[in-house]
C-alpha cells in the first residue's frame, strides 16, 4: 500500500465513522482514525478490500469455499494402558459453487437519481497465483448474469479500478 493509498484509506475511514456515528466529536473520530492493516499476502489484501468497500458505504464479505473438517479420531487406551489416537481427519466437500470468488460485495451506485446496489465478485490473486478453470467458468457466469467480476492483485490497483468504475 503506497502513501497516497494510505491517506485515502484514512480519509475513507474518517468519513465512514462520521456517517456511522453522527454524535461523535472530532476527538472521538481522531482516536479511531488509524489503519494498520496491509495488503501483504492474500489474507491482508482481502481484509483491505473488504474494509475499503465498507468505508465507501458498500457491503462486502469473505466467501469460504474450503469445506468442513470432519474429525473421526478417538483417544483409546491399549492393553498396556498407553493412550493412543486412532482414526483419521477428513474434509467434507463445501456446498458453495466451484470457483466462487473470494469476496462478494454490493457497491452503491446512483442510476437515474436512484441508489442501486451493484453485485461485484472479487477474486484475490496474490503473487504468482492464477485463476483455475473453475474460477474462469465462474467469472463467465457472473458476467453473463450482469454482475461485475474483478481480479485484485494489490490494493493500489483495486482502488484505481474502484474509482474508474464507481466514481
Amino acid at each position: 500500500m503506497n502513501r497516497e493509498t494510505k491517506k485515502r484509506f484514512l480519509q475513507a475511514k474518517r468519513e465512514h465513522l462520521i456517517r456511522k456515528y453522527p454524535t461523535w466529536t472530532e476527538d472521538d473520530i481522531k482516536s479511531f482514525s488509524h489503519y494498520t492493516k496491509t495488503d501483504n499476502g492474500a489474507n491482508g489484501l482481502t481484509r483491505c478490500i473488504i474494509d475499503w468497500i465498507t468505508f465507501k458505504g458498500g457491503q462486502a464479505e469473505r466467501i469460504n469455499t474450503m469445506g468442513r473438517r470432519v474429525d473421526n479420531t478417538k483417544i483409546v487406551k491399549d492393553v498396556l494402558g498407553f493412550t493412543r489416537v486412532v482414526g483419521s481427519v477428513s474434509w467434507q466437500k463445501g456446498t458453495g459453487t466451484k470457483g466462487s470468488a473470494d469476496i462478494s460485495a454490493t457497491i452503491p451506485m446512483v442510476v437515474n437519481n436512484m441508489k442501486v446496489g451493484v453485485s461485484v465478485k472479487i477474486e484475490v490473486k496474490y503473487g504468482k497465483d492464477r485463476q483455475s478453470e473453475d474460477q474462469k467458468k465462474y467469472e463467465h457466469s457472473i458476467n453473463e448474469a450482469g454482475g461485475i467480476y474483478v481480479i485484485a492483485r494489490n490494493i493500489d490497483e483495486f482502488i484505481e479500478w474502484y474509482d474508474e468504475t464507481f466514481n
